[in-house]
């Protein structure tokens, strides 16, 4: 794979094109071109190894019909794959190592066909219409809206019906080298975000001597850099490749606040691209309501088949992107966001508290069954069999989930402190958010036997959706619950049911409708640890925030440091290494992001030895809250200053990191 938004590349691991429906060069939602073949002397290379570099992958190769079948090879074949917005690369050098001249006939063979992503993902590509011809050493392919222009630098081009055919013939000399490349250019104008080279969103992870979280952090700059995205209000992180090139709100909300303490220009770039696009309306269709944030932003309407679902280009669907914006912006202005800039957000704070007081009333913050064909399920597991009781029955129509419930009352909690800051008195949500807990104490917990947890979701009759699920977790430093009851759900989160070793399982082992490899059912997803172990470092609970820690470090170690969106349920009584689920995104923004809170977790630990000076150090603003106290407010302006003034940028040009101000540190963790 190569990246960098919102161009990428799928191949096998030696290049190679074909064998996946997935495979191909992809630019927004569509994919451009299904295979890029190399050919030598009409025959494939035998490949050697791969290279990852910033933006470019190397191939190494050999091509065994030019070494005369040699026992030793001597002819390599070095293919280089490099990606920026907007352009692909592909360069193809042949070196002879022989003390003979090599007569060599290289093609890169290029399939064209321009299918919207969503029928590749979906196993059923439905390619356009296209239309190609070579103009002035050119071949350009359109359908009259997207534009792919194909040039050859050092070769020639033909076309072949569907096929561009980038070739060059060589007589390489011994010790002497040979190559061209094929050059990608892909537009298109209904696109609505856009790569940019902005500066590094999480430089600054320290080293930390423990080899698996070093490699995961180094991979997590280079992951989160590929996927940044621009919509006109600055940088926000895509939410994943293949399929999530684009703007989810969830994602990039949760992801923009696990990295907040490297910095907050991320999380101001997604809380001004939501701002500015914040619903206004009441528009069944699209689920826009007044006040709301968005869910997801494409170029086109979309299908799910697989989840009957359909939808609109601008989405409003989701019940927790409200909340998660309020509760981004409190915290970014926690970690230094000039309190001008959240009086320039203002009008969509109110409006966004307006929604969610709107929305929730004297009950709890829940999605109304609506007719249609967008998502059923509204929070972070949104498959429609994600709500499961207790015996595996599945829980369907409007729905009050508990982790939404969390949201609420930290938004509401974070509201106060900012209108307070503001000059607009947060008193009244203070008393909102202590309502809402007194209701969700009553309401909520289960006891099966002598064992006691929040339910995963209410019906609209009140009755419990009581499976024991990973979303407990993501209750705690919310200030939804005592520091008892925190202590009591800390507790379950280190069952063996829920943890795997590799981290969080979505539903306990014992529940009946788990399965390991069921995406909200039983699967692992790195974030959802991440926030767990987020909020038991909000609450003081370190111990149990490691030991969750180095479970997700465990993970990363296995995936080589890049964390993907999920992976298997297995535990370590089951398997050595965690196992894949196919489809899964890798990179993923908030999985690569979840190394901040881990780190976090670990390096407290480490520094707990020395004293509670040194974990201060560490936790950095993550001082714990008392679980129903709001946190004080104050003016961040000198936390910022202190953090620009240790701060260095870094900016990426193309496929390389050029330091913009070497004189500098970057802020440590």
């Amino acid at each position: 794979m190569a990246l960098s938004a919102p161009t990428q590349v799928w191949s096998h691991r030696d290049g190679t094109m074909g064998g996946s429906a997935a495979h191909g060069v992809y630019h927004g939602d569509w994919r451009y071109v299904r295979g890029v073949e190399l050919l030598v002397d009409g025959a494939p290379v035998e490949h050697i190894t791969t290279a990852d570099e910033a933006d470019w992958v190397v191939f190494h190769a050999v091509a065994r019909d030019l070494d005369a079948r040699a026992p030793a090879a001597r002819v390599m074949v070095e293919r280089m794959r490099e990606v920026a917005p907007g352009a692909v690369v592909e360069r193809v050098t042949i070196v002879n190592g022989r003390d003979v001249p090599v007569d060599a006939a290289v093609e890169l063979v290029c399939d064209v066909e321009l299918a919207p992503m969503w029928t590749v993902r979906a196993g059923d590509p439905r390619p356009v219409e296209l239309r190609i011809r070579i103009e002035d050493g050119v071949a350009i392919a359109t359908d009259g809206t997207r534009v792919l222009r194909c040039t050859s630098r050092g070769g020639e081009l033909r076309v072949e019906g569907s096929r561009v055919i980038a070739s060059r013939h060589s007589v390489v000399l011994p010790d002497d080298w040979a190559g061209f490349a094929l050059e990608l250019e892909l537009a298109d104008p209904t696109l609505a975000v856009t790569g940019t080279p902005c500066p590094a969103p999480c430089a600054g992870v320290r080293p930390t001597g423990r080899a698996a979280l070093d490699r995961w952090a180094e991979r997590a700059v280079t992951d989160l850099e590929d996927l940044l995205l621009d919509a006109g209000h600055g940088a926000f992180p895509a939410a994943g490749a293949p399929w999530h090139v684009t703007m989810v709100a969830r994602d990039a909300l949760i992801a923009s606040r696990l990295l907040l303490p490297l910095g907050t220009d991320l999380a101001e770039g997604t809380l001004r691209t939501l701002a500015a696009r914040q619903g206004v309306r009441t528009d069944p269709a699209t689920g826009e309501e007044p006040g709301r944030i968005l869910h997801e932003l494409r170029q086109d309407s979309i299908e799910l088949p697989w989840m009957g679902v359909e939808l609109p280009p601008v989405y409003f669907g989701s019940i927790d992107a409200t909340p998660l914006w309020i509760v981004l912006l409190h915290d970014a202005w926690r970690a230094g966001l000039p309190l001008q800039t959240v009086r320039e957000l203002r009008p969509s704070l109110h409006a966004a508290l307006w929604w969610l007081d709107k929305r929730t009333g004297d009950g709890f913050l829940s999605y109304p069954e609506e007719s249609g064909t967008g998502l059923a399920n509204k929070a972070w597991k949104d498959s429609p069999d994600a709500m499961r009781f207790a015996d595996g029955g599945i829980a369907t129509g409007s729905l009050a989930v508990a982790q939404v419930q969390g949201l609420a009352v930290r938004a509401a909690v974070g509201a106060a402190d900012l209108l307070d800051a503001l000059g607009d008195g947060g008193e009244r949500w203070r008393g909102w958010a202590e309502r809402l807990r007194e209701r969700f104490r009553a309401a909520f917990w289960v006891e099966h036997g002598r064992e006691r947890f929040p339910a995963l979701a209410l019906e609209a009759s009140g009755a419990q959706v009581d499976a024991l699920t990973s979303d407990i977790g993501q209750l705690i430093g919310t200030t939804l619950l005592s520091a008892e009851e925190e202590r009591e759900v800390a507790r379950l989160l280190l069952d063996p049911r829920l943890s795997s070793g590799f981290g969080l399982r979505t539903m306990a082992t014992d529940a009946g409708g788990y399965w390991p490899m069921s995406q909200h059912c039983g699967a692992i997803w790195p974030h959802d640890t991440a926030v767990a172990i987020e909020g038991l470092l909000r609450a003081g609970l370190g111990a149990e925030a490691a030991a969750l820690a180095e479970q997700l470090e465990r993970a990363a170690d296995a995936f080589q440091g890049r964390m993907p969106q999920l992976y298997a349920g297995y535990g370590l009584d089951d398997t050595a290494a965690p196992i894949p689920v196919p489809g899964a995104c890798s990179p993923q923004a908030w999985s690569a992001a979840a190394v901040v809170p881990v780190h976090q977790a670990l390096t407290a630990r480490a520094a707990s030895a020395v004293g509670p000076i040194a974990v201060e150090r560490h936790l950095h603003a993550l001082t714990p809250l008392a679980p129903s106290a709001p946190e004080p407010a104050r003016d961040a302006e000198p936390a910022r200053a202190q953090r620009v003034a240790a701060g260095g940028a870094v900016r990426r040009e193309h496929a390389y990191l050029r330091l913009v101000e070497p004189d500098r540190s970057p802020p440590e963790l």
